[in-house]
């Protein structure tokens, strides 16, 4: 018999999946959140159960638990730990597990990729096409390198999974791996999926009107209130404002933050990590701690939402010869134009406040400092008269 304790969102249930065609009603699976399993684990080693196999996927065990392990290990029991999060590999020193955040090739793993693995190399798991391909699309989804690829299909097996109870997509997906050679979506998941995605999409165009930017620590941040959609709401938000180095989602009913980012110059394991938390360098969570409550609600609440950029601008657009306006929320105006030198200045109320080797660290540089953005056509033209105007009347008096 077998126990597995493993995560409770895609990359966990995916280990369950796998785990399900390999040991079939020979398997426990316990889906857990960071917080429960190791109360889990605990309780495992209480209930001795000396014959069963332990398998804990995708999730750490705390120290205590550790020992306990070992020490199981060492008295003949079986067990494996295996984990692709960065802040797992201390537990490589160990036997018993196997920790890999990336493959040779420059892909990184999931826990559904690698025990999926593990099963194969140990002759419980016959390798099959179709497994290949579902197991990929978790991979792909965890690791957001579905982004980059445009691998579609792991997000709408992401949405799916939130869609319906996680015991009716786990035995969908084991019905599914068995019978047939290929992965696919059946018609009534295609409907449900096409739906989904319309309202993913209103609700990031909600959620992106309510965004706010603070620097935390170094960094500057986007902070929104969410409970649904986390990856999804980070990536859009994180392209579509690209000067900011995480955005940071505030799940205030779970009392959990998540933190989501698309530069690979930032680490956001690490922000977790200063909360008790972890993940991966561009998907990671923690608690809402005290610390945390301070610095991510409470001093940023008085903040007005960050202003997008106009969008259907004829005349003002980003890196023109002309010149590019912008204002902050004190109503400040930054006009950004090029020189002869090929270098870009950074002009407000007629003094230059600065100057770039290019159009986007300008940008970057008024978007963190002052929360601007780009105003619509209309202020632009105002702004350019004024500016000939001013010009004309100084010449006149010139003369």
């Amino acid at each position: 018999m077998y126990r597995l304790y493993t995560h409770n969102d895609l990359d966990g249930i995916g280990c369950g999946i796998v785990a399900k065609l390999a040991f079939g009603d020979q398997v426990k699976i316990f889906y857990n959140s960071v917080q429960s399993l190791d109360r889990q684990i605990e309780r495992f080693f209480e209930e001795k159960k000396e014959t069963e196999q332990l398998i804990i996927s995708d999730l750490s065990i705390n120290e205590e638990n550790t020992k306990r392990v070992e020490e199981y290990v060492q008295k003949g029991g079986n067990a494996v730990l295996i984990d692709h999060h960065k802040t797992a590999l201390h537990f490589n020193e160990y036997d018993w597990a196997k920790v890999e955040v990336e493959y040779e090739d420059g892909r990184l793993t999931s826990a559904t990729s690698l025990l999926y693995e593990y099963l194969c190399e140990q002759q419980l798991l016959e390798p099959k096409p179709a497994i290949d391909q579902f197991v990929d699309l978790v991979r792909q989804w965890d690791t957001w390198e579905w982004d980059e690829n445009e691998t579609v299909d792991a997000k709408r097996l992401n949405d799916l999974f939130f869609m319906i109870s996680m015991d009716e997509f786990e035995e969908r997906m084991v019905t599914r791996l068995k019978e047939n050679n290929a992965f696919s979506f059946d018609e009534f998941e295609g409907k449900l999926l096409a739906m989904e995605e319309t309202k993913i999409e209103r609700y990031i165009r909600r959620k992106r009107r309510e965004m706010v930017q603070t620097f935390v620590g170094k960094h500057c941040t986007g902070i929104v209130y969410a409970e649904s959609y986390h990856s999804e709401l980070g990536n859009e938000l994180g392209k579509e404002s690209p000067h900011l180095d995480y955005i940071t989602i505030l799940n205030a009913g779970g009392r959990k933050i998540s933190f989501r980012t698309i530069h690979d110059d930032i680490d956001v394991s690490e922000v977790a990590k200063k909360f008790d938390g972890g993940g991966h360098a561009k998907a990671s969570g923690c608690q809402l701690t005290n610390e945390a409550f301070q610095l991510f609600v409470t001093k940023p609440f008085a903040l007005a939402p960050l202003r997008m950029d106009a969008s259907r601008n004829y005349l003002n657009h980003k890196e023109s010869q002309n010149g590019s306006l912008y204002a902050s929320p004190d109503d400040i105006q930054y006009f950004i134009y090029p020189t002869k030198e090929n270098r870009w200045v950074v002009d407000s109320k007629d003094k230059v406040v600065d100057s770039f080797n290019s159009f986007e660290k300008a940008e970057r540089f008024i978007k963190r400092k002052y929360a601007a953005w780009l105003l619509p056509d209309d202020q632009f033209v105002e702004y350019l008269a004024k500016r000939v105007i001013k010009q004309k009347q100084k010449e006149s008096q010139k003369h």
